[in-house]
């Protein structure tokens, strides 16, 4: 087994890859950028190292600075996590090339899945089912319209490289077609350097199923039953649970046999996920994903496996330590993503400063964060921040746990998910297990969503708002950056300060309001209602628009972010440009 395991990540899936290494006695390495200095993973790691910059090109998706910290380190593998470079083939290559050792499949298994028309391809030739539509990419907007007057619309418009909800258009019309399939192009370059789209059928309202499966390098193929994600925004998830509420025992047999053969047919080592898409009885494989997923979580509270552990096990060469007759799912098991985003302003992404921070607890409830008070929430990387993950014996029981643990949350300062995640749980549609793609189709629905900007609990009896007496005397652990690597450092001192203040760090951070989303106006001026970049400018000084036409997108946080106009009018003035900054609140354009 290994000594040391370098985490090529950050956040919440870091802390999730220390937590399992600690618990095998394997030391932990983390890496960060210069953001990221103060951040949780980098002081519960055992070690931590410099990559770079806070833009992730020059960090995080450096491959060769992150090789470079791994032999530094003496690390004997590398865990990617997900995200970043999890499923880049190329980064796999270049560790194989070394004497450390890659926790993850055979560069070839991501390559082949990574690229969703290669996928479909050998799934169809796998037998296994795949939704109606192409396995050839189509090279040009004409290409695509004809294809899809064979197909029939609604077309799903999707980038070859794509994931995650990024590089996926719909076209609901052909005359919808262009600006679908010219989104996707430009997502999959931005995001994973690929313009290939290709187009499928574009299934309304089916249900988005996926099965977790294990595979190791002796022989062994297993699946750990299914998850339902489909709770989503954006083609993002927001809500999982595991088992499925619409997956009987016959189902789950049958999905969890496309899943490992579609394993099989690439020679899949690890964990991986097969996504697929549940229509009644039928069941279509989307893709798949060759990498621990973000709601890995809810399958290992009802099966009792650490799927993680089982990824190091796989790749220091053991065996599975589970048969696939000893897999039993028990209980129900549910995942709200807290993202810092605004549900009710379209779920702009909302970064911030974090005050006060408490997390729930009880019987059944995991949290896995990032997060911790006085902590900075970016907009450089994606708005998750941290999972809530409940378990009880069923459904019912567990929504009734995952409400009463979103009301003990508290992250004062920042906009998060948490009222939405409490909102749509109390919903008949919920209940009933649909989709919920009315609510989360329906503006008027999400603009009703609660405006506050965090889920606070009572305070401790005796103080004001959760405030404690500070210490006597406090002892306080820092962490000391000398050449790019941090060392530990320990002082003990008096509580108090030389005015006879608290220290800061026994003093509860200052309440702060942030507001996000949907553009912000007064009057004949929109502002932004967020921190970005400008991606694109529609309009220019001079134009006619109309209510609701589209004025800018700004990037932030991995998300693309449509400003309307709040009213028709004249463009009198525009005050951006695209590849420029803006900060909340800066102008965007007059219209009178």
């Amino acid at each position: 087994m290994f000594e040391k395991v370098l985490i090529a990540n950050r956040g919440e899936i870091a802390i999730r890859v220390i937590r399992t290494l600690k618990e095998m006695g394997i030391g932990a390495i983390a890496v960060y950028s210069e953001a990221d200095r103060e951040a949780r993973h980098v002081r519960e790691a055992d070690e931590a190292y410099l990559l770079g910059p806070a833009v992730p090109a020059e960090s995080y998706l450096d491959i060769e600075r992150i090789l470079a910290v791994a032999s530094e380190s003496g690390a004997e593998a590398i865990h990617p996590g997900y995200g970043f470079l999890a499923e880049n083939a190329a980064f796999a290559r270049a560790i194989g090339a070394t004497d450390i050792t890659w926790i993850g499949p055979p560069a070839d298994a991501i390559e082949a899945m990574g690229s969703k028309t290669r996928a479909r391809e050998i799934m169809r030739a796998a037998g296994v089912p795949i939704v109606p539509g192409a396995t050839e990419p189509s090279a040009t907007v004409e290409d695509a319209a004809g294809l899809a007057e064979e197909i029939g619309f609604p077309v799903a418009c999707k980038a070859a490289g794509g994931g995650g909800g990024k590089g996926f258009r719909v076209a609901m019309t052909p005359d919808d077609l262009a600006d679908a399939f010219e989104g996707a192009a430009r997502e999959g370059e931005k995001f994973f350097g690929d313009a290939t789209v290709y187009l499928e059928r574009y299934l309304e309202d089916p249900r988005h199923v996926e099965v977790q499966v294990l595979a190791d390098a002796h022989g062994n193929v297993i699946h750990l039953g299914e998850r339902d994600c489909s709770i989503q925004r954006r083609h993002q998830k927001l809500i999982e649970e595991a088992p499925a509420p619409h997956v009987d025992g016959e189902m789950r047999a049958r999905i969890g046999k496309i899943a490992t053969d579609a394993a099989g047919a690439v020679d899949y080592r690890g964990a991986g996920t097969v996504e697929g898409m549940q229509v009644g009885e039928d069941y279509f494989f989307l893709e798949m994903n060759t990498r621990v997923q973000v709601e890995h979580c809810v399958t290992e509270m009802v099966t009792g496996i650490d799927i993680v552990r089982e990824q190091v096990r796989i790749a220091a060469g053991e065996p599975l330590s589970i048969a696939q007759d000893g897999v039993e799912m028990r209980g129900h098991s549910i995942e709200c993503r807290i993202n810092a985003e605004a549900a009710h302003k379209k779920f702009a992404p909302a970064p911030g400063r974090v005050g006060a921070y408490r997390e729930p607890s009880g019987p059944g409830v995991r949290v896995d964060s990032g997060l911790e008070a006085g902590g900075e929430v970016t907009p450089l990387y994606d708005p998750m921040v941290a999972k809530l993950i409940v378990w009880d014996v069923d459904r019912e029981k567990a929504t009734a746990r995952m409400i009463r643990a979103l009301g003990e949350y508290r992250i004062d300062g920042l906009t998060t998910l948490i009222p939405f995640h409490e909102t749509i749980l109390a919903t008949e549609q919920w209940a009933r297990g649909e989709t919920c793609r009315d609510l989360l189709e329906d503006p008027a629905w999400i603009k009703s969503l609660p405006e506050a900007s965090s889920a606070s609990g009572p305070g401790v009896p005796g103080t004001e708002a959760g405030d404690e007496e500070a210490p006597e005397q406090v002892t306080r652990e820092y962490k000391v950056e000398v050449g790019g690597r941090l060392f530990p450092v320990k002082v003990i001192g008096v509580a108090a300060s030389p005015n006879g203040a608290a220290p800061a760090a026994a003093r509860r951070p200052p309440r702060r309001e942030r507001k996000a989303g949907g553009a912000a106006a007064s009057g004949n001026d929109v502002v932004s209602p967020l921190q970005g970049s400008i991606f694109k400018v529609e309009v220019a000084e001079g134009d006619e628009v109309a209510e609701g036409a589209l004025l800018v997108v700004i990037e932030a946080m991995k998300m693309e972010n449509e400003i309307t106009a709040h009213k028709a009018g004249r463009v009198s003035s525009l005050a951006v440009e695209v590849g420029g900054s803006i900060n909340t609140g800066d102008p965007i354009a007059t219209i009178e």
